[in-house]
């Protein structure tokens, strides 16, 4: 019996191959990078999106805002948020 459905990195793979699409995907690509490292350290604590937004300051609509990238966030606002979690902010230019 076969799966139906088609894996991720097929989709990918074709989806890279449109430099337009390529050309989004990369100016994008920092953000959600950032967005997933915030999710995953919250996950690590076991931190509701709500508890987070307590240590935070702020409410849990701006938290599920961000990780769903639909929320530009302050740079202000991304270090609070690393704080909360009990990591730092380092940027590296290249």
């Amino acid at each position: 019996m076969s799966k139906a459905g088609v894996k991720l990195e097929d989709i990918q793979e074709r989806l890279m191959k449109d430099e337009e699409f390529k050309a989004e995907y990369e100016k994008l690509k920092p953000r959600y990078e950032l967005i997933a490292q915030i999710i995953d350290a919250r996950n690590k604590l076991n931190l509701t999106q709500e508890e987070l937004a307590l240590r935070v300051g702020t409410q849990k609509s701006n938290i599920s805002r961000f990780e769903s990238g639909s929320y530009n966030p302050t740079f202000d606002f991304v270090t609070k948020l690393a704080r909360s979690l009990g990591k730092e902010v380092h940027i590296i230019i290249k």
